[in-house]
Protein backbone atom coordinates (compact mmCIF):
# COMPACT_ATOMS: atom_id res chain seq x y z
CA UNK A 1 0.00 0.00 0.00
CA UNK A 2 1.13 3.54 -0.55
CA UNK A 3 0.21 6.52 0.70
CA UNK A 4 -3.69 6.38 1.67
CA UNK A 5 -5.53 9.45 3.31
CA UNK A 6 -9.02 9.01 2.18
CA UNK A 7 -12.04 7.59 3.92
CA UNK A 8 -15.27 7.86 1.81
CA UNK A 9 -17.59 9.77 5.54
CA UNK A 10 -15.14 12.23 6.04
CA UNK A 11 -14.04 12.79 1.60
CA UNK A 12 -16.57 15.75 1.39
CA UNK A 13 -15.16 17.71 4.14
CA UNK A 14 -11.42 17.55 4.76
CA UNK A 15 -10.95 16.47 1.06
CA UNK A 16 -9.22 20.26 0.25
CA UNK A 17 -6.76 19.33 3.54
CA UNK A 18 -6.23 15.95 2.32
CA UNK A 19 -4.78 16.89 -1.17
CA UNK A 20 -2.18 19.46 0.31
CA UNK A 21 -1.03 17.16 3.23
CA UNK A 22 -0.34 13.99 0.81
CA UNK A 23 1.97 16.50 -1.18
CA UNK A 24 3.77 16.80 1.62
CA UNK A 25 4.19 13.50 2.84
CA UNK A 26 6.78 10.88 1.58
CA UNK A 27 5.16 7.79 0.58
CA UNK A 28 6.35 4.62 2.01
CA UNK A 29 8.45 1.95 -0.61
CA UNK A 30 7.98 -1.10 2.16
CA UNK A 31 4.69 -1.07 3.68
CA UNK A 32 1.73 -3.57 4.52
CA UNK A 33 1.39 -7.05 4.81
CA UNK A 34 -1.27 -9.98 3.85
CA UNK A 35 -2.01 -13.02 5.03
CA UNK A 36 -4.06 -15.99 3.58
CA UNK A 37 -6.07 -18.91 5.65
CA UNK A 38 -7.50 -21.80 3.10
CA UNK A 39 -10.61 -22.68 4.63
CA UNK A 40 -8.96 -25.96 5.40
CA UNK A 41 -6.29 -24.82 7.08
CA UNK A 42 -8.39 -23.52 9.51
CA UNK A 43 -9.97 -24.66 13.04
CA UNK A 44 -13.47 -23.95 11.53
CA UNK A 45 -13.64 -24.26 7.78
CA UNK A 46 -13.25 -19.85 7.73
CA UNK A 47 -11.25 -18.33 4.88
CA UNK A 48 -9.43 -16.06 6.71
CA UNK A 49 -7.29 -13.09 5.47
CA UNK A 50 -5.35 -9.89 6.50
CA UNK A 51 -4.08 -6.62 5.65
CA UNK A 52 -1.86 -3.81 7.74
CA UNK A 53 -2.53 -0.59 5.70
CA UNK A 54 0.69 1.07 6.31
CA UNK A 55 2.27 3.96 5.57
CA UNK A 56 4.00 6.91 7.76
CA UNK A 57 1.26 10.00 7.98
CA UNK A 58 -1.74 8.00 7.22
CA UNK A 59 -5.04 8.71 8.88
CA UNK A 60 -8.06 6.51 7.83
CA UNK A 61 -10.55 5.05 9.76
CA UNK A 62 -13.04 2.34 8.69
CA UNK A 63 -14.37 2.51 5.15
CA UNK A 64 -18.33 2.27 4.67
CA UNK A 65 -19.59 2.71 1.32
CA UNK A 66 -23.91 1.64 1.16
CA UNK A 67 -25.90 -0.41 -0.92
CA UNK A 68 -27.36 1.35 -4.05
CA UNK A 69 -29.11 1.36 -7.26
CA UNK A 70 -28.05 3.62 -9.96
CA UNK A 71 -29.82 4.77 -13.12
CA UNK A 72 -28.79 3.15 -16.29
CA UNK A 73 -25.73 5.32 -17.76
CA UNK A 74 -25.27 6.83 -14.58
CA UNK A 75 -21.54 7.90 -14.37
CA UNK A 76 -18.96 7.55 -11.18
CA UNK A 77 -15.91 9.72 -10.29
CA UNK A 78 -12.72 8.10 -9.49
CA UNK A 79 -10.97 10.00 -6.95
CA UNK A 80 -7.16 8.30 -6.15
CA UNK A 81 -6.81 6.60 -3.23
CA UNK A 82 -3.35 7.87 -2.06
CA UNK A 83 -3.35 11.40 -2.81
CA UNK A 84 -7.19 12.14 -3.22
CA UNK A 85 -6.87 13.81 -6.76
CA UNK A 86 -9.44 13.31 -9.40
CA UNK A 87 -8.69 10.77 -12.19
CA UNK A 88 -12.33 10.64 -14.53
CA UNK A 89 -15.15 8.87 -14.76
CA UNK A 90 -16.18 5.67 -14.99
CA UNK A 91 -19.47 3.56 -15.82
CA UNK A 92 -21.56 3.02 -12.42
CA UNK A 93 -22.69 -0.31 -11.65
CA UNK A 94 -26.87 -0.27 -11.92
CA UNK A 95 -26.65 -1.90 -8.01
CA UNK A 96 -24.07 -1.75 -5.60
CA UNK A 97 -23.78 -3.26 -2.13
CA UNK A 98 -22.73 -2.63 1.34
CA UNK A 99 -18.86 -2.35 1.97
CA UNK A 100 -17.86 -1.56 5.41
CA UNK A 101 -13.88 -1.81 5.55
CA UNK A 102 -12.63 -4.35 3.04
CA UNK A 103 -15.53 -6.50 3.16
CA UNK A 104 -18.47 -6.23 1.56
CA UNK A 105 -22.27 -7.72 1.81
CA UNK A 106 -21.59 -10.99 0.49
CA UNK A 107 -18.21 -11.64 2.90
CA UNK A 108 -16.34 -10.74 -0.05
CA UNK A 109 -12.45 -9.48 1.35
CA UNK A 110 -10.05 -7.80 -0.72
CA UNK A 111 -6.50 -6.24 0.33
CA UNK A 112 -3.10 -5.26 -1.06
CA UNK A 113 0.71 -5.23 -1.34
CA UNK A 114 1.96 -2.73 -3.55
CA UNK A 115 5.61 -4.07 -4.95
CA UNK A 116 6.35 -2.05 -7.90
CA UNK A 117 8.08 -3.69 -10.16
CA UNK A 118 9.37 -2.07 -13.26
CA UNK A 119 8.78 1.68 -13.20
CA UNK A 120 8.46 2.01 -17.26
CA UNK A 121 5.19 -0.36 -16.54
CA UNK A 122 3.22 2.35 -15.16
CA UNK A 123 0.16 3.75 -17.09
CA UNK A 124 0.19 7.28 -17.07
CA UNK A 125 -3.34 7.50 -18.54
CA UNK A 126 -4.83 5.13 -16.67
CA UNK A 127 -8.22 6.04 -14.72
CA UNK A 128 -8.40 3.33 -11.85
CA UNK A 129 -5.58 3.34 -9.15
CA UNK A 130 -5.41 0.55 -6.84
CA UNK A 131 -7.06 1.69 -4.16
CA UNK A 132 -9.97 2.45 -6.07
CA UNK A 133 -10.29 -0.49 -7.88
CA UNK A 134 -10.35 -2.59 -4.67
CA UNK A 135 -13.47 -0.59 -3.13
CA UNK A 136 -15.23 -0.25 -6.63
CA UNK A 137 -14.97 -3.79 -7.13
CA UNK A 138 -16.07 -4.66 -3.61
CA UNK A 139 -19.08 -2.68 -4.52
CA UNK A 140 -20.18 -5.33 -7.34
CA UNK A 141 -18.52 -8.38 -6.74
CA UNK A 142 -20.31 -11.35 -4.92
CA UNK A 143 -17.41 -13.73 -5.22
CA UNK A 144 -13.81 -13.83 -5.32
CA UNK A 145 -13.93 -15.26 -9.22
CA UNK A 146 -16.69 -12.65 -10.04
CA UNK A 147 -14.05 -9.79 -8.40
CA UNK A 148 -11.18 -11.13 -10.74
CA UNK A 149 -13.13 -10.57 -13.68
CA UNK A 150 -14.28 -7.09 -12.63
CA UNK A 151 -10.96 -6.12 -11.73
CA UNK A 152 -9.26 -7.00 -14.75
CA UNK A 153 -11.94 -6.02 -17.47
CA UNK A 154 -12.47 -2.54 -14.92
CA UNK A 155 -8.59 -1.89 -15.97
CA UNK A 156 -8.59 -2.94 -19.61
CA UNK A 157 -11.43 -0.62 -20.11
CA UNK A 158 -10.19 2.46 -18.33
CA UNK A 159 -7.01 1.76 -17.32
CA UNK A 160 -4.33 0.80 -14.36
CA UNK A 161 -2.73 3.94 -12.75
CA UNK A 162 -0.74 2.27 -10.03
CA UNK A 163 2.21 0.15 -9.75
CA UNK A 164 3.01 -3.34 -9.29
CA UNK A 165 -0.12 -4.41 -6.67
CA UNK A 166 -0.09 -7.86 -5.39
CA UNK A 167 -4.33 -8.51 -3.82
CA UNK A 168 -5.59 -10.72 -1.79
CA UNK A 169 -9.31 -11.30 -3.04
CA UNK A 170 -11.35 -13.78 -1.03
CA UNK A 171 -15.03 -15.07 -0.39
CA UNK A 172 -16.27 -17.73 2.09
CA UNK A 173 -14.76 -20.48 -0.65
CA UNK A 174 -11.94 -19.46 -1.56
CA UNK A 175 -8.63 -17.72 -1.11
CA UNK A 176 -7.42 -16.00 -4.35
CA UNK A 177 -3.60 -14.04 -5.12
CA UNK A 178 -4.00 -11.85 -7.81
CA UNK A 179 -0.70 -9.37 -9.57
CA UNK A 180 -1.30 -7.01 -11.92
CA UNK A 181 1.06 -4.21 -13.71
CA UNK A 182 0.35 -1.73 -16.50
CA UNK A 183 1.49 -1.89 -19.79
CA UNK A 184 2.69 1.54 -19.82
CA UNK A 185 0.56 4.36 -21.48
CA UNK A 186 2.35 3.93 -25.09
CA UNK A 187 -0.06 1.57 -26.58
CA UNK A 188 1.96 1.12 -29.92
CA UNK A 189 3.70 -1.32 -27.36
CA UNK A 190 0.97 -3.01 -26.61
CA UNK A 191 -3.09 -3.94 -27.24
CA UNK A 192 -3.67 -4.51 -23.60
CA UNK A 193 -3.25 -2.29 -20.77
CA UNK A 194 -2.36 -4.62 -18.06
CA UNK A 195 -0.51 -8.05 -17.42
CA UNK A 196 -1.96 -10.23 -14.77
CA UNK A 197 -2.26 -13.53 -13.21
CA UNK A 198 -4.26 -14.89 -10.14
CA UNK A 199 -3.95 -18.14 -8.58
CA UNK A 200 -6.12 -20.06 -6.33
CA UNK A 201 -4.73 -20.49 -3.03
CA UNK A 202 -5.30 -24.70 -2.04
CA UNK A 203 -7.64 -24.74 0.70
CA UNK A 204 -5.79 -26.60 3.15
CA UNK A 205 -2.56 -23.82 2.45
CA UNK A 206 -1.37 -20.98 4.03
CA UNK A 207 -0.23 -17.93 1.41
CA UNK A 208 1.37 -14.48 2.37
CA UNK A 209 2.75 -11.43 0.38
CA UNK A 210 4.43 -8.17 1.63
CA UNK A 211 5.41 -5.65 -1.19
CA UNK A 212 7.42 -8.26 -2.82
CA UNK A 213 5.88 -9.89 -6.56
CA UNK A 214 5.80 -13.52 -5.05
CA UNK A 215 3.82 -15.45 -8.33
CA UNK A 216 6.66 -17.09 -10.13
CA UNK A 217 5.86 -19.77 -12.91
CA UNK A 218 2.11 -21.22 -13.52
CA UNK A 219 0.51 -23.64 -15.08
CA UNK A 220 -1.28 -21.93 -17.49
CA UNK A 221 -3.09 -25.26 -18.75
CA UNK A 222 -4.79 -25.32 -14.70
CA UNK A 223 -8.02 -23.17 -15.59
CA UNK A 224 -9.62 -24.40 -12.58
CA UNK A 225 -7.17 -22.56 -10.54
CA UNK A 226 -5.10 -19.88 -12.40
CA UNK A 227 -6.00 -17.39 -14.15
CA UNK A 228 -3.75 -14.54 -16.25
CA UNK A 229 -4.49 -11.99 -19.25
CA UNK A 230 -3.78 -13.43 -22.53
CA UNK A 231 -0.13 -10.86 -23.10
CA UNK A 232 1.43 -11.84 -19.84
CA UNK A 233 4.28 -13.43 -21.66
CA UNK A 234 3.87 -11.88 -24.98
CA UNK A 235 4.13 -8.04 -23.56
CA UNK A 236 7.51 -9.58 -21.79
CA UNK A 237 8.67 -10.97 -24.91
CA UNK A 238 8.08 -7.68 -26.94
CA UNK A 239 9.95 -5.59 -24.43
CA UNK A 240 12.86 -8.03 -24.53
CA UNK A 241 12.61 -9.01 -21.12
CA UNK A 242 11.72 -12.63 -21.92
CA UNK A 243 13.10 -14.95 -24.29
CA UNK A 244 12.10 -18.60 -23.08
CA UNK A 245 9.29 -21.06 -23.10
CA UNK A 246 5.58 -19.58 -22.01
CA UNK A 247 6.03 -22.75 -19.45
CA UNK A 248 9.20 -21.40 -17.66
CA UNK A 249 7.89 -17.93 -17.93
CA UNK A 250 7.81 -16.82 -14.22
CA UNK A 251 6.14 -13.25 -13.32
CA UNK A 252 8.20 -12.13 -10.64
CA UNK A 253 11.43 -12.80 -12.08
CA UNK A 254 9.94 -10.95 -14.94
CA UNK A 255 7.99 -8.01 -13.90
CA UNK A 256 9.54 -7.07 -10.36
CA UNK A 257 12.99 -9.53 -9.40
CA UNK A 258 13.11 -9.85 -5.87
CA UNK A 259 16.37 -8.16 -4.72
CA UNK A 260 17.90 -7.61 -1.61
CA UNK A 261 15.15 -5.38 0.03
CA UNK A 262 12.81 -7.39 -1.81
CA UNK A 263 13.94 -10.58 -0.23
CA UNK A 264 14.83 -9.07 3.36
CA UNK A 265 11.94 -6.34 4.09
CA UNK A 266 9.13 -8.28 2.54
CA UNK A 267 9.94 -12.08 1.72
CA UNK A 268 11.06 -11.77 5.13
CA UNK A 269 7.33 -11.09 6.75
CA UNK A 270 6.52 -14.01 4.45
CA UNK A 271 8.95 -16.16 6.07
CA UNK A 272 7.98 -15.76 9.43
CA UNK A 273 4.64 -16.39 9.04
CA UNK A 274 5.05 -19.78 7.47
CA UNK A 275 7.15 -20.16 10.12
CA UNK A 276 5.21 -19.93 12.84
CA UNK A 277 3.10 -22.65 11.42
CA UNK A 278 5.57 -24.86 9.19
CA UNK A 279 8.62 -26.83 10.74
CA UNK A 280 10.74 -26.65 7.40
CA UNK A 281 10.84 -23.34 6.92
CA UNK A 282 14.73 -23.04 8.36
CA UNK A 283 15.83 -23.86 4.85
CA UNK A 284 14.68 -20.72 3.41
CA UNK A 285 16.31 -18.66 5.73
CA UNK A 286 18.90 -17.64 3.36
CA UNK A 287 16.14 -16.25 1.24
CA UNK A 288 14.62 -14.01 3.49
CA UNK A 289 18.08 -12.71 4.40
CA UNK A 290 18.66 -11.57 0.83
CA UNK A 291 22.43 -11.71 0.78
CA UNK A 292 22.86 -15.21 -1.03
CA UNK A 293 21.83 -14.91 -4.21
CA UNK A 294 21.52 -18.77 -4.98
CA UNK A 295 19.46 -19.17 -2.34
CA UNK A 296 16.28 -21.21 -2.26
CA UNK A 297 13.28 -19.40 -3.41
CA UNK A 298 10.58 -19.54 -0.68
CA UNK A 299 7.43 -21.47 -2.03
CA UNK A 300 4.29 -19.38 -2.45
CA UNK A 301 2.08 -21.19 -0.06
CA UNK A 302 2.87 -24.20 2.69
CA UNK A 303 0.74 -26.31 4.57
CA UNK A 304 0.62 -25.34 8.10
CA UNK A 305 1.56 -28.32 10.79
CA UNK A 306 -1.74 -27.25 12.51
CA UNK A 307 -5.04 -25.88 11.74
CA UNK A 308 -5.07 -22.29 12.71
CA UNK A 309 -7.58 -20.10 14.39
CA UNK A 310 -8.90 -16.43 13.98
CA UNK A 311 -6.62 -15.81 17.44
CA UNK A 312 -3.35 -17.37 15.92
CA UNK A 313 -3.84 -15.42 12.83
CA UNK A 314 -3.64 -11.81 14.93
CA UNK A 315 -1.03 -12.68 17.03
CA UNK A 316 1.17 -13.33 13.42
CA UNK A 317 -0.30 -10.15 12.61
CA UNK A 318 1.55 -8.53 15.61
CA UNK A 319 5.08 -10.26 14.94
CA UNK A 320 8.38 -9.17 15.29
CA UNK A 321 10.79 -12.05 13.94
CA UNK A 322 11.29 -12.76 17.48
CA UNK A 323 12.50 -16.06 18.48
CA UNK A 324 14.15 -15.87 14.42
CA UNK A 325 17.45 -15.51 13.21
CA UNK A 326 15.77 -11.54 12.21
CA UNK A 327 14.35 -10.89 15.89
CA UNK A 328 14.63 -7.45 17.43
CA UNK A 329 15.56 -8.56 20.92
CA UNK A 330 19.34 -9.02 20.45
CA UNK A 331 20.50 -5.26 19.48
CA UNK A 332 20.60 -2.36 21.16
CA UNK A 333 18.55 -0.43 18.29
CA UNK A 334 15.47 -0.76 21.28
CA UNK A 335 16.64 1.00 23.33
CA UNK A 336 17.06 0.84 27.29
CA UNK A 337 13.28 -0.75 27.19
CA UNK A 338 13.98 -3.09 24.07
CA UNK A 339 11.25 -1.37 21.65
CA UNK A 340 10.92 -4.22 18.99
CA UNK A 341 10.27 -1.54 16.68
CA UNK A 342 12.73 0.67 14.43
CA UNK A 343 13.32 4.24 13.32
CA UNK A 344 12.82 4.62 9.38
CA UNK A 345 14.24 4.88 6.73
CA UNK A 346 14.73 1.47 6.58
CA UNK A 347 18.21 2.26 4.60
CA UNK A 348 21.14 4.49 6.98
CA UNK A 349 24.56 6.02 6.52
CA UNK A 350 27.15 5.03 9.04
CA UNK A 351 31.09 6.46 8.09
CA UNK A 352 29.86 6.03 4.40
CA UNK A 353 28.53 2.23 5.06
CA UNK A 354 24.98 1.67 4.00
CA UNK A 355 23.43 0.46 6.32
CA UNK A 356 19.22 -1.35 7.20
CA UNK A 357 16.61 -1.73 10.33
CA UNK A 358 14.38 -4.99 10.08
CA UNK A 359 10.73 -4.09 9.02
CA UNK A 360 8.40 -7.06 11.11
CA UNK A 361 4.92 -7.22 10.05
CA UNK A 362 4.00 -5.29 13.05
CA UNK A 363 5.59 -1.72 12.66
CA UNK A 364 4.51 1.22 14.18
CA UNK A 365 3.22 3.28 10.70
CA UNK A 366 0.87 1.14 10.84
CA UNK A 367 -2.85 3.14 9.77
CA UNK A 368 -5.73 0.35 10.30
CA UNK A 369 -4.92 -3.75 10.56
CA UNK A 370 -7.81 -6.40 9.80
CA UNK A 371 -8.25 -10.22 10.24
CA UNK A 372 -11.00 -11.22 8.00
CA UNK A 373 -13.14 -14.03 8.48
CA UNK A 374 -15.44 -15.59 5.85
CA UNK A 375 -17.71 -18.44 6.63
CA UNK A 376 -19.59 -20.64 4.13
CA UNK A 377 -21.81 -22.41 6.44
CA UNK A 378 -23.56 -19.28 7.92
CA UNK A 379 -26.00 -16.58 6.67
CA UNK A 380 -23.95 -14.11 5.14
CA UNK A 381 -24.85 -11.35 7.11
CA UNK A 382 -23.33 -13.07 10.10
CA UNK A 383 -20.21 -15.16 8.43
CA UNK A 384 -18.31 -12.05 7.42
CA UNK A 385 -16.17 -10.39 10.01
CA UNK A 386 -13.64 -8.17 9.85
CA UNK A 387 -11.90 -7.70 13.54
CA UNK A 388 -10.64 -4.48 12.73
CA UNK A 389 -7.72 -2.24 14.44
CA UNK A 390 -7.26 1.47 13.79
CA UNK A 391 -3.40 1.68 14.51
CA UNK A 392 -0.43 -1.31 14.83
CA UNK A 393 -2.18 -4.54 15.37
CA UNK A 394 0.17 -5.49 18.43
CA UNK A 395 -0.94 -2.38 20.11
CA UNK A 396 -4.87 -2.56 19.46
CA UNK A 397 -7.74 -5.08 20.12
CA UNK A 398 -9.41 -6.38 16.94
CA UNK A 399 -12.90 -5.60 17.51
CA UNK A 400 -15.47 -7.13 15.34
CA UNK A 401 -17.51 -5.93 12.21
CA UNK A 402 -20.04 -7.61 10.74
CA UNK A 403 -19.88 -7.27 6.94
CA UNK A 404 -23.67 -6.42 7.16
CA UNK A 405 -22.88 -3.58 8.98
CA UNK A 406 -24.78 -0.22 7.48
CA UNK A 407 -22.96 2.38 9.36
CA UNK A 408 -19.02 2.92 9.93
CA UNK A 409 -18.69 3.09 14.37
CA UNK A 410 -18.17 6.49 15.14
CA UNK A 411 -14.97 6.21 16.82
CA UNK A 412 -13.29 4.95 12.99
CA UNK A 413 -15.28 7.97 11.67
CA UNK A 414 -15.25 10.83 13.76
CA UNK A 415 -16.35 14.12 12.75
CA UNK A 416 -13.79 17.12 12.66
CA UNK A 417 -10.72 14.45 13.58
CA UNK A 418 -8.28 14.38 10.27
CA UNK A 419 -4.55 13.86 10.43
CA UNK A 420 -3.51 17.44 12.06
CA UNK A 421 -6.63 17.33 14.62
CA UNK A 422 -6.62 15.21 17.56
CA UNK A 423 -9.89 13.77 18.92
CA UNK A 424 -10.52 12.09 22.37
CA UNK A 425 -13.58 10.34 20.32
CA UNK A 426 -11.43 9.09 17.46
CA UNK A 427 -10.33 5.30 17.49
CA UNK A 428 -6.97 6.24 15.51
CA UNK A 429 -5.81 9.17 17.83
CA UNK A 430 -6.70 7.65 21.27
CA UNK A 431 -4.65 4.21 19.89
CA UNK A 432 -1.80 6.15 18.68
CA UNK A 433 -1.75 8.20 21.41
CA UNK A 434 -0.93 5.04 23.78
CA UNK A 435 1.27 3.37 21.20
CA UNK A 436 3.48 6.71 21.52
CA UNK A 437 3.59 6.51 24.96
CA UNK A 438 4.65 2.89 25.16
CA UNK A 439 6.89 2.68 22.21
CA UNK A 440 10.04 4.19 23.56
CA UNK A 441 9.37 1.73 27.13
CA UNK A 442 8.06 -0.89 25.68
CA UNK A 443 9.22 -3.68 28.37
CA UNK A 444 8.44 -1.65 31.07
CA UNK A 445 4.84 0.03 29.53
CA UNK A 446 3.87 -2.74 27.12
CA UNK A 447 2.53 -5.65 29.81
CA UNK A 448 -0.55 -2.94 30.88
CA UNK A 449 -0.70 -2.45 27.44
CA UNK A 450 -1.18 -6.19 26.74
CA UNK A 451 -3.47 -7.04 29.35
CA UNK A 452 -6.10 -4.87 28.23
CA UNK A 453 -5.32 -5.81 24.48
CA UNK A 454 -5.74 -9.40 25.05
CA UNK A 455 -9.00 -9.28 27.61
CA UNK A 456 -10.86 -7.36 24.90
CA UNK A 457 -10.46 -9.68 22.10
CA UNK A 458 -10.94 -12.35 24.29
CA UNK A 459 -14.04 -11.09 25.73
CA UNK A 460 -14.89 -10.80 22.19
CA UNK A 461 -14.07 -14.30 20.85
CA UNK A 462 -15.99 -15.21 24.02
CA UNK A 463 -19.41 -13.66 23.11
CA UNK A 464 -19.23 -14.60 19.33
CA UNK A 465 -21.42 -17.71 19.46
CA UNK A 466 -23.95 -15.99 21.69
CA UNK A 467 -24.17 -12.73 19.15
CA UNK A 468 -23.85 -14.87 16.56
CA UNK A 469 -26.85 -17.26 17.72
CA UNK A 470 -29.01 -14.75 18.29
CA UNK A 471 -28.18 -12.55 14.99
CA UNK A 472 -29.45 -15.93 13.21
CA UNK A 473 -32.73 -16.16 15.09
CA UNK A 474 -33.32 -12.77 13.61
CA UNK A 475 -34.13 -12.41 10.04
CA UNK A 476 -33.80 -8.88 7.56
CA UNK A 477 -33.47 -5.77 8.41
CA UNK A 478 -33.61 -6.60 12.28
CA UNK A 479 -30.61 -8.56 12.10
CA UNK A 480 -28.60 -6.20 10.16
CA UNK A 481 -30.05 -3.55 12.83
CA UNK A 482 -28.30 -6.05 15.40
CA UNK A 483 -25.11 -6.60 14.17
CA UNK A 484 -24.46 -2.96 13.42
CA UNK A 485 -25.46 -1.84 16.77
CA UNK A 486 -23.07 -4.80 18.11
CA UNK A 487 -20.24 -3.56 15.56
CA UNK A 488 -20.96 0.03 17.00
CA UNK A 489 -21.04 -0.58 20.73
CA UNK A 490 -17.70 -3.27 20.23
CA UNK A 491 -15.73 -0.08 19.00
CA UNK A 492 -17.24 2.48 21.46
CA UNK A 493 -16.59 0.35 24.60
CA UNK A 494 -13.02 -0.71 23.01
CA UNK A 495 -12.53 3.42 22.77
CA UNK A 496 -13.19 4.28 26.83
CA UNK A 497 -11.28 1.09 27.29
CA UNK A 498 -8.05 2.58 25.51
CA UNK A 499 -9.35 6.28 26.79
CA UNK A 500 -8.74 4.87 30.83
CA UNK A 501 -5.26 3.03 29.60
CA UNK A 502 -4.24 6.10 28.69
CA UNK A 503 -4.93 7.67 32.03
CA UNK A 504 -3.42 4.78 33.51
CA UNK A 505 -0.44 4.75 31.54
CA UNK A 506 0.69 8.56 32.48
CA UNK A 507 -0.12 8.13 36.02
CA UNK A 508 1.31 4.34 36.79
CA UNK A 509 4.37 5.19 34.71
CA UNK A 510 5.08 9.32 35.13
CA UNK A 511 8.72 10.52 35.03
CA UNK A 512 10.21 6.44 34.31
CA UNK A 513 8.86 5.32 37.59
CA UNK A 514 6.30 2.66 38.56
CA UNK A 515 3.31 3.35 40.80
CA UNK A 516 1.69 0.90 42.74
CA UNK A 517 -2.19 -0.26 41.51
CA UNK A 518 -3.16 -0.76 45.15
CA UNK A 519 -5.32 1.83 47.43
CA UNK A 520 -2.71 5.01 47.01
CA UNK A 521 -4.01 6.21 50.26
CA UNK A 522 -2.37 3.52 52.49
CA UNK A 523 0.69 4.14 50.20
CA UNK A 524 1.12 7.64 50.28
CA UNK A 525 4.36 9.27 51.43
CA UNK A 526 4.23 11.66 55.12
CA UNK A 527 4.37 14.48 53.93
CA UNK A 528 1.11 13.62 51.21
CA UNK A 529 3.46 15.39 48.07
CA UNK A 530 2.96 11.60 46.67
CA UNK A 531 2.98 7.85 46.36
CA UNK A 532 6.02 5.42 47.45
CA UNK A 533 7.32 3.93 43.86
CA UNK A 534 9.24 1.60 42.05
CA UNK A 535 12.17 2.93 40.17
CA UNK A 536 13.15 -0.11 37.73
CA UNK A 537 16.09 1.46 36.42
CA UNK A 538 18.09 -0.26 33.61
CA UNK A 539 17.02 -3.28 32.09
CA UNK A 540 20.09 -5.91 32.95
CA UNK A 541 21.08 -6.49 29.14
CA UNK A 542 21.38 -2.88 28.78
CA UNK A 543 23.06 -2.13 31.79
CA UNK A 544 25.81 -4.51 30.76
CA UNK A 545 26.46 -3.17 27.34
CA UNK A 546 26.34 0.21 28.65
CA UNK A 547 29.28 -1.12 30.69
CA UNK A 548 31.12 -2.88 28.36
CA UNK A 549 30.57 0.41 25.84
CA UNK A 550 31.88 2.66 28.65
CA UNK A 551 34.30 0.81 30.44
CA UNK A 552 35.26 2.41 34.07
CA UNK A 553 33.44 6.09 33.24
CA UNK A 554 30.52 4.79 35.32
CA UNK A 555 32.51 1.68 37.70
CA UNK A 556 32.42 3.34 41.30
CA UNK A 557 35.63 2.78 43.11
CA UNK A 558 36.68 0.62 45.77
CA UNK A 559 36.91 2.30 48.89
Amino acid sequence: MKLNLTKAPLASTIGAFLCLWALLIPVSTYACTNFIVGKKASVDGSVICTYNADDYGMFIGLAHYPAAKHKKGEMRKVINWDDHHYMGEIAEAEETYNVIGNINEWQVTIGETTFGGREEMVDTTGILDYGSLIYITLQRAKTAREAISIMTTLVEQYGYASEGETFTICDPNEAWIMEMMGCASDRNLSKERTVWVAMRVPDDMICAHANQSRISRFNMKDKANVQYSKNVVKYARTMGWYEGKDEDFSFCNTYAFPDFSGRRFCDARVWSFFNRFNGDMQRYVPWAEGKQKDAEPMPLWVKPDRLLSVADVETAMRDHYEGTPFTLETDIGGGIWQMPYRPTPLYFTVDGTKCFNERPTSTQQTGFSYVSQMRSWLPREVGGVLWFGNDDGNMVPYTPVYCCATEAPVPYNTPGADALSFSMFNAYWVQNWVSNMVYPRYSLMFPTLQEVRDSLDASYFAAQKEVEDKAIALTGEARIKYLTDYTSTKANEMLDCWQKLAVKLIVKYNDMIVKPEEDHRFMRTPEGLGVRVTRPGYPEKYARELIRQTGTKFVVPTE
